[in-house]
């Protein structure tokens, strides 16, 4: 039997889990799903999954060997993460004292057009600074590859894996968003949500920061 049917179960829940906790991509996917409409809200989901394809790649590639085998760069990267969750925390708290779009304050320095390619570009470089998506694919997935003997076909596997169940987290978050937009544009209804995911981000910055140490 493959390697990787054994570790499955465990690996699902942990890709379930890091799926569910709110990012910078989860901002975003709201964003232009309430603001843009359903498809560039799903464009949006195409460009963070190729994204997440090629953090998981390069981890289970050997990207997390060398980090492990550098310590400074390692927490480099961690540090680096963390400022960028802090600080995406910070904007949307800011974000939410002021009247205006939904993310605007975790997404104003993304590509701004209304349409469904601006949304996937826009993905495209949440999810290369995304420091959720690169500690997944550079320490956890790791962790699950045969430490011996061929890994491709474990890795593979595993990163198709890990693109179905975010894939269809994402997906969910996009077609309710676009049914309850009407809703999430209400003024203290924005307020609360963007407060939420601010404070949450802030705590998984903080986290990686202590990781760091």
């Amino acid at each position: 039997m493959p390697h990787w049917i054994h570790v499955l179960p465990q690996f699902s829940l942990a890709c379930l889990v890091l799926a569910v906790i709110p990012g910078p991509a989860t901002a975003l996917f709201l964003q232009r799903a309430i603001r843009d409409g359903r498809t560039a809200g799903l464009a949006a989901v195409a460009g963070n999954e190729i994204g997440v394809f090629g953090w998981t790649i390069a981890g289970g590639a050997g990207l997390s060997i060398l980090l492990t085998a550098n310590r400074f760069l390692n927490t480099t990267i961690h540090v680096i993460g963390a400022v960028v969750l802090i600080w995406l925390g910070i904007q949307a708290w800011r974000g939410a004292r002021k009247d205006g779009e939904f993310g605007g304050g975790m997404t104003n320095l993304l590509p701004a057009g209304r349409t469904p390619g601006a949304a996937f570009r826009a993905s495209l470089i949440s999810i290369a600074a995304n420091p959720k998506a690169a500690v997944f694919g550079l320490t956890i997935l790791p962790q699950f590859l045969p430490s011996s003997g061929p890994m491709l076909e474990s890795l593979i596997a595993l990163t198709v894996v890990q693109l179905v169940i975010d894939t269809a987290w994402c997906v969910g978050i996009v077609l309710i968003a676009d049914r309850a937009g009407t809703w999430l544009r209400r003024t203290g209804i924005r307020q609360r949500v963007e407060r939420a995911l601010g404070a949450i981000l802030v705590a998984l910055g903080l986290g990686l920061a202590a990781d760091a140490r």
